[in-house]
């Protein structure tokens, strides 16, 4: 049976609400003003509110602004019910979170219907977040088992030679067999955290409270660590001298350990799906709204099927390409670009060349 909290100062109105409500076999309760509302809302966490707007000690935006900062009441459904509604109280509602408005007096079949379009807009919305979850499990399913066994196949192999062979193996060879171990466990290490990454940024994606904390970072010199970072990867791939990089600085939404995650997964998939000896350029400009990065690479391309299947975790070309995990770190890359309010093209000829531009808020000083 769905909760709903009716927050109304006048006792008729209230009294008469909840009677309806109770009729149509919802569980409904009620609250005399606005402070008694948030107590309420907190302690039994109802599907539904309805509150008034104009009420004494708390109104009906303190309500629903103190509501919004608490993760345990911040997604319930609220609508305002109101003897008066002008074009600046509807926005002000709105910008706080409002789902809907209604002005007293109202019918009850115009009540009914609000909250029953109310309910069917949020079960819709709870049927496709759980359908991507459900989609994202199934990925994530298929596809760990083979990215690990790769990587766990070295370091088994080559710690069973240096089991088996200690006595016989010299000192240069352990050297070698130990660097092979410690190399495919790096590998495996960073599978398992992108894989995990990648799991908890397509829940933050379906939770806007987890998005507006994420988004509260701010970097005002990316030149520097995007210099840096790519610098760094492309030199653990014996690319450095292949690299070009040509960027302007501007003060742009996204920490600094996120903006480093972008890049480090953006120009490994460069160095891996290109030849050593081919460019690797990086630039960076500014325009009016946004900064806009660009990687490009001479590499083997992507055809637009798989561009149009970034969406989900996916690693191209499998089977004629060893390099694992591709997919997965653009994908992630795109999610934490979406996430702070950007977004990410992908513009490739096969077998040619692929530019990949990623537009970052900047931020207003």
């Amino acid at each position: 049976m769905k909760k709903i909290l009716v927050i109304e100062d006048e006792a008729a109105i209230r009294e008469s609400i909840v009677e309806l409500l109770e009729a149509e076999n919802f569980k409904a309760m009620g609250a005399e003003d606005g402070k008694a509302g948030v107590q309420v809302a907190q302690d039994y966490l109802p599907d539904m509110i309805l509150c008034d707007v104009m009420m004494p000690e708390l109104d009906g935006y303190g309500v629903l602004h103190s509501l919004r900062q608490n993760p345990a009441t911040a997604t319930i459904p609220f609508i305002f019910l109101t003897a008066r509604v002008s074009k600046t109280d509807f926005r002000q509602g709105m910008e706080l979170g409002a789902d809907d408005y209604l002005t007293k007096p109202c019918t009850a079949s115009e009540l009914l219907s609000a909250i029953n379009s109310r309910f069917e807009k949020q079960e819709k919305l709870q049927y496709q977040s759980h359908k991507q979850l459900d989609s994202l499990r199934s990925s994530i399913a298929l596809s760990l088992p083979h990215e690990l066994r790769t990587p766990l196949n070295a370091i088994l192999g080559l710690s069973e030679l240096l089991i088996d062979d200690y006595e016989q193996i010299e000192r240069s060879e352990i050297l070698e067999l130990s660097t092979g171990i410690h190399s495919a466990a790096s590998r495996l290490y960073r599978l398992i955290q992108n894989f995990l990454l990648y799991a908890d940024l397509e829940m933050i994606a379906q939770d806007p409270t987890r998005q507006q904390t994420l988004n509260k970072g701010e970097i005002a010199f990316p030149k520097v660590l995007i210099t840096d970072t790519s610098v760094r990867v492309a030199g653990a791939a014996g690319r450095e001298a292949d690299l070009k990089v040509d960027l302007e600085n501007a003060l742009i939404q996204i920490s600094e350990l996120k903006l480093e995650k972008i890049i480090e997964e953006l120009v490994d998939n460069a160095c891996k799906f290109s030849s050593a000896g081919s460019p690797i350029t990086l630039t960076g400009r500014i325009t009016e709204q946004d900064y806009i990065l660009s990687i490009t690479d001479r590499g083997r391309g992507m055809t637009s099927e798989q561009m149009a299947s970034l969406g989900a975790y996916m690693q191209f070309e499998r089977k004629f390409y060893e390099q694992q995990g591709s997919g997965l770190g653009l994908a992630i890359a795109r999610r934490l670009v979406e996430i702070h309010g950007g977004s990410m093209t992908i513009e490739s000829t096969p077998g040619q060349q692929t530019t990949i531009q990623v537009t970052f808020p900047i931020v207003q000083e």
